[in-house]
C-alpha cells in the first residue's frame, strides 16, 4: 500500500437524493448528479488515483496501434487493493449510499473500479452494455462515472439510450465496431431517446445500470479526459453462469475462487454500505 490517507477527505457525508431522482434513474436507467464530490475533494484524490493508475495499470501501446476498444480509453483496473488512498475513494460511504438508494438496496458491494483516461485524439467508446462482462446474477448493477477534471462534450462525455436497461441482456456484444453498429440500429428500431453527453465539472457524476446502453464520442479536444469509475452490486448476489469469455475472465479477476451459484463475496468485493 502506497498512499498516506490521514489528510485525504473522508467522503462519508450524505449526498441527499430526492424521490424524483430515484424514480428518474429507475425509469431511464441513468442519471446525472452534480457535485457528488467537491472540487477540494477531487483535488485531493486526483493525484492519488492517477499515480496508482500509472504504477499499476498504465497502457503502453501507442494509440495508432490499438483497436477500437483500445483507442476508446486508457484503463487502470481495480486499483483500490493496491493503494490505500484509492481504497478510501472506492469504498467511500457517500458514493455507495447513493448507489444503494438509487437501486433501493439494503446492502451493496464493490465489483471493481476503473480509471479511464481518454487521450486527446482518443476514439469513440462504442455503444455497449457493461454487464456483458459481469457474471453477476442480478439486474441491479450500477456504475458511477466521475470526471477528475472539468470535461466538455468535445472531450467525450457519456451518452445513453434511455429505457434500454429494461431489455436486460442483449447478446454477446463486447465493446467493438460491431456493438456500435448493432446497438445503434437497435436503438433506432425501438425508438429509444438518445441523451447526449454534457459538460461536467470535476466531482459531478453519472450513474447507470449495467444493462443501460451507453457510449461516448471521441476526444476532439487537446486535453485528456480523466475519469474514475466504481461498479457496485447487491449484497447477496450469486455468481452467474460463465457464458462468454469476458465473464469467465472477469470471474477470475474480480471474484477469485468462486464458481457459478456461489455468493459473490470474495475478498475483492467489500460490503461498503449496509442499512
Amino acid at each position: 500500500m502506497t498512499t498516506q490517507t490521514s489528510t485525504l477527505p473522508e467522503l462519508a457525508s450524505d449526498y441527499p437524493l430526492t424521490k424524483q431522482q430515484i424514480v428518474q434513474f429507475q425509469r431511464d436507467g441513468h442519471i446525472l448528479l452534480r457535485g457528488v464530490a467537491t472540487k477540494d475533494e477531487i483535488a485531493a484524490y486526483r493525484p492519488v488515483i492517477l499515480a496508482a493508475r500509472d504504477k499499476y495499470g498504465q497502457e503502453a501501446t501507442p494509440l495508432e496501434q490499438r483497436d477500437t476498444y483500445g483507442k476508446a480509453f486508457l484503463k487502470g483496473m481495480n486499483l483500490w487493493p493496491h493503494d490505500e488512498g484509492v481504497r478510501k475513494f472506492v469504498c467511500a460511504r457517500r458514493f455507495a449510499k447513493i448507489a444503494a438508494e438509487l437501486l433501493v438496496l439494503a446492502g451493496i458491494r464493490v465489483y471493481h473500479d476503473q480509471a479511464l483516461l481518454k487521450e486527446a485524439g482518443g476514439g469513440l467508446t462504442p455503444w455497449h452494455q457493461d454487464q456483458h462482462y459481469w457474471p453477476l446474477k442480478t439486474d441491479d448493477t450500477i456504475t458511477m462515472w466521475m470526471p477528475l477534471v472539468d470535461v466538455t462534450y468535445e472531450m467525450g462525455t457519456m451518452h445513453f439510450a434511455s429505457g434500454s436497461h429494461k431489455n436486460g441482456y442483449l447478446g454477446d456484444l463486447p465493446i467493438s465496431d460491431k456493438s456500435e453498429a448493432q446497438f445503434e440500429q437497435f436503438i433506432k428500431e425501438r425508438g429509444y431517446k438518445k441523451v447526449p453527453g454534457v459538460s461536467m465539472a470535476a466531482g459531478d457524476a453519472t450513474l447507470h445500470y449495467g444493462w443501460t446502453l451507453h457510449g461516448a464520442p471521441g476526444n476532439s479536444s487537446n486535453r485528456t479526459r480523466e475519469v474514475m469509475t466504481i461498479i457496485w452490486y447487491p449484497d447477496g448476489t450469486l455468481v452467474d453462469r460463465l457464458d462468454n469469455a469476458n465473464r469467465e475472465r472477469d470471474r477470475d479477476r474480480w471474484l477469485p475462487g468462486l464458481k457459478p451459484g456461489d455468493v459473490a463475496a470474495s475478498e475483492l468485493n467489500p460490503l461498503v454500505f449496509k442499512r
